[in-house]
């Protein structure tokens, strides 16, 4: 199977030649952010505030990582569930995310917002955290340090692996994978 090479920032252009099942090799700039962090940035919108965070074009990726050891750039960053940034992802969407990255299914108003916005979501594999953290490069917190494990962080990202979960066309492989098992 071909993996496709997303190198971030990324257009809308590049996006939708992407598939629900497509694997993905990412390389540029990702954000953490996780639901405190997003009621966060959309209270920040609410008041006609800017973000903290720049997002156009860019990837937000659902993680709490651990700290890291010594001579390490971050500890584990295994993904967390996404579902629960749903009620905070348009106003995101709004101002020009592109991809977001997590694990387990999403609700059917947020895959009507990636279609709407061409966006993409990306599961990252659960479980393997300790080798997800090896490609990421460098992390510099940026805000929200009283967060703990769920502070905004910029992460420098090489190939970090996914799989196109939600593609801008309304794909989407968990259907798609249950279609083709489920017995009738």
């Amino acid at each position: 199977m071909e993996i496709k090479q997303l190198h971030l920032p990324v257009s809308e252009e590049e996006l939708c030649k992407l598939n629900a099942g497509d694997i993905v090799e990412i390389t540029g700039v990702v954000y953490t952010s996780r639901d405190a962090a997003h009621k966060r940035f959309c209270d920040l919108l609410k008041e006609g505030k800017e973000l903290p965070i720049p997002v156009e074009g860019l990837a937000m990726y659902y993680v709490g990582p651990t700290p890291a050891k010594p001579g390490r750039v971050i500890g584990s960053a295994g993904p967390t569930s996404s579902y629960r940034m749903d009620p905070y992802s348009e106003p995101l969407l709004q101002q020009g995310l592109k991809i977001m990255i997590g694990k387990g299914p999403r609700s059917k108003a947020l895959k009507d917002m990636l279609v709407k916005y061409k966006a993409i979501y990306i599961s990252a594999i659960g479980g393997a955290a300790a080798s997800i953290s090896e490609s990421i490069k460098k992390c510099d917190l940026i805000c929200y340090e009283d967060l703990g494990a769920e502070a905004v962080r910029r992460m420098e990202v090489e190939k970090f692996f996914g799989i196109v979960t939600y593609d801008t066309k309304g794909g989407d492989l968990f259907e798609q994978e249950i279609k083709k098992y489920k017995k009738i």
